[in-house]
């Protein structure tokens, strides 16, 4: 998309479409900005705002089609298409989101999961080998890889991100605490679990 989408508004479109989401599993065929901001907390004009960068869909005095504005929020998501995610790092956290049982709903698919630890290769998590990281690069060969998410301690992080973006991986998914260095053709969403944890220590503090 040539327009210049700020952040903030591309940070709310995923909370869009999972409230669409549940009311298209509530039944629910129209919905206008008025009500939808009822239950997302957000002001009607700031829907309307946030959904006029990417065209409008809505029409005065009808509303929204629920199923319309999912589809094309869907796409402008990208979630019109499947994407292929390994995962480095087959501790409790990696773990935990290789067992993420909503993946494929969203249109993500973990397709290989990787560690270090002689203990660790050759089990299965939630019916995925781990892989060798020495099988990294033939995987990569393989499989077309479109995500890499990253759960490895922070002292290995940028050494791995280098091999990933020597590989041709253009996406990574980084919970390992730090900030890292890549080319700008690839993309990195950072989760900070700490991060959250402290902002949510301030609102409690300051409540």
């Amino acid at each position: 998309m040539e327009q210049n989408i700020s952040q903030a508004v591309i940070r709310r479109m995923p909370r869009y479409y999972r409230y669409l989401g549940e009311l298209l599993d509530a039944g629910v065929e129209r919905i206008s900005s008025g009500e939808l901001s009822k239950m997302m907390h957000v002001t009607a004009s700031q829907i309307r705002q946030d959904l006029n960068n990417f065209g409008g869909f809505g029409q005065q005095g009808y509303g929204y089609n629920v199923q319309f504005l999912y589809d094309e929020i869907g796409k402008i998501l990208g979630l019109n298409k499947m994407h292929n995610v390994i995962l480095i790092g087959a501790g409790n956290l990696g773990a935990a989101i290789a067992n993420y049982v909503n993946f494929e709903k969203f249109s993500f698919r973990m397709i290989g999961l990787f560690d270090v630890s002689e203990k660790k290769i050759g089990n299965k998590i939630n019916n995925l080998e781990i892989y060798s990281m020495e099988e990294l690069p033939k995987f990569l060969k393989e499989h077309r890889v479109d995500i890499a998410a990253l759960t490895i301690p922070k002292e290995y992080a940028s050494e791995v991100a280098k091999k990933l973006v020597d590989l041709k991986v253009e996406a990574i998914w980084n919970f390992a605490h730090v900030d890292l260095e890549v080319p700008e053709n690839v993309v990195v969403q950072n989760v900070h679990l700490s991060d959250s944890l402290m902002q949510l220590s301030y609102n409690i503090t300051q409540k």
